[in-house]
């Protein structure tokens, strides 16, 4: 007798007892469910939740290891200083010593997200006697993507906590929450640990040990600066490739813009979403740039810096194409139904940069932009249902007439 066969027959044996959502939770993740549809009456597919997971981490991890790398780089850069003349085949930054600082710090922040949050899952499906969900496996790949690389792994731990607790299962776990559980958490901590969550500081590994060196080796984000009407030190390859300060998944577009395409080819993603998001931060961006080009904002205007940036550079910048690719998308959360995802992407992308330009204390919108709209995609599925039943009723009157 095999070892599936033997867990499926412990399986049976024991499914009625109290802690048995434990076992069937690392059950179902090690082997393909036992229950499966049988019959012409039943649309048979290859995917399922768990494989619908699988393919979003396999999307992700581009993104984690370019972040591991990206922090050691970062940490160098600020301390040796060389930052000019970088390219994405210079040796420099394919340095081992760029990874391996990159892996110390970030492996931890993984680690704390996925053992925090899933026992707290583990938790909840034994008091409440249901099986394991699998929704979580892809929140925690993305809660370490969006914070700080310097953030303390206790701070991440009670955030976690709070996002899977408050996020999800009080509204009854997977596929129930309102909100994406991730930016729960990251908003969270946005406003619960504001001076950690600004991202105007580049983590260097032993800067908080060196007393009174600190602000010496540390520098703000892209957005920090233009916030501050601060020029523009970072060329557009650099910003497409990653080579700049940020949250630790969230800098490299190449790799964002790859995952993006193989959720498409997946059909995990929505492409409406993430075009429609496009769409919406470039037109605003456009209409900023028109009302600098007027003179209606001037040099010594607070909101000079991110207004004149060139519309097109927003997609380049922060967290936005991380977060439309890898959030906005998220099928539980976005409008379902196709103009309902035009509406919900195109205002993601809109109110995004409009944060952005108009709270320079945070210079960083995507995460309220989608936590607001996660709020309005019912209602703007309601809204287009309710339409197209007119439209319906319309042509029938005149059918019938």
């Amino acid at each position: 007798m095999s070892l599936k066969q033997k867990l499926d027959n412990f399986r049976e044996e024991h499914k009625d007892k109290k802690w048995f959502p434990l076992f069937s939770g690392f059950h179902t993740f090690l082997y393909m469910p036992k229950e499966v549809t049988h019959g012409g009456t039943h649309i048979k597919a290859a995917d399922d939740l768990k494989r619908t997971m699988n393919t979003v981490i396999m999307a992700l991890i581009p993104c984690l290891l370019f972040g591991m790398f990206n922090a050691g780089y970062q940490h160098n850069a600020a301390v040796n200083g060389y930052t000019e003349g970088m390219s994405f085949f210079s040796g420099s930054f394919w340095n081992m010593d760029n990874f391996l600082i990159g892996l110390i710090k970030i492996l931890p922040l993984v680690i704390v997200s996925y053992v925090v949050g899933l026992a707290i899952e583990f938790i909840f499906c034994i008091i409440k006697g249901h099986e394991i969900e699998e929704g979580y496996l892809v929140t925690g790949m993305l809660v370490p993507l969006i914070v700080p690389v310097d953030l303390p792994l206790w701070m991440l731990a009670v955030a976690v906590a709070f996002g899977v607790v408050i996020g999800k299962e009080v509204f009854g776990g997977t596929g129930m929450n309102i909100l994406n559980p991730a930016l729960t958490i990251r908003a969270f901590l946005f406003f619960a640990y504001p001076t950690w969550m600004s991202g105007d500081k580049v983590w260097v590994q032993g800067a908080r040990e060196l007393a009174g060196t600190a602000d010496a080796i540390s520098g703000e984000t892209i957005l920090g600066s233009l916030a501050q009407s601060q020029p523009l030190h970072y060329s557009v390859s650099d910003m497409f490739f990653g080579f700049i300060p940020g949250s630790v998944g969230e800098t490299s577009t190449l790799l964002i813009l790859l995952g993006g395409l193989f959720l498409i080819f997946t059909k995990i993603g929505s492409w409406r979403i993430m075009l429609s998001s496009v769409i919406g931060a470039l037109v605003m961006g456009f209409i900023f740039n028109q009302v600098v080009a007027m003179g209606w904002i001037t040099e010594t205007s607070k909101f000079y810096g991110l207004m004149s940036l060139d519309f097109w550079k927003h997609l380049l910048i922060g967290g936005f194409a991380f977060g439309i690719v890898f959030m906005a998308t998220d099928p539980v959360t976005a409008s379902q139904t196709n103009k309902g995802k035009w509406i919900y992407g195109f205002f993601i992308g809109f109110i995004s940069i409009m944060i952005r330009v108009f709270n320079p204390a945070y210079p960083e919108g995507v995460m309220l932009a989608i936590l607001l709209m996660n709020v309005f995609a019912p209602t703007i599925d309601y809204y287009v249902v309710q339409g197209n039943v007119k439209k319906r009723v319309k042509r029938l009157k005149a059918k019938t007439a």
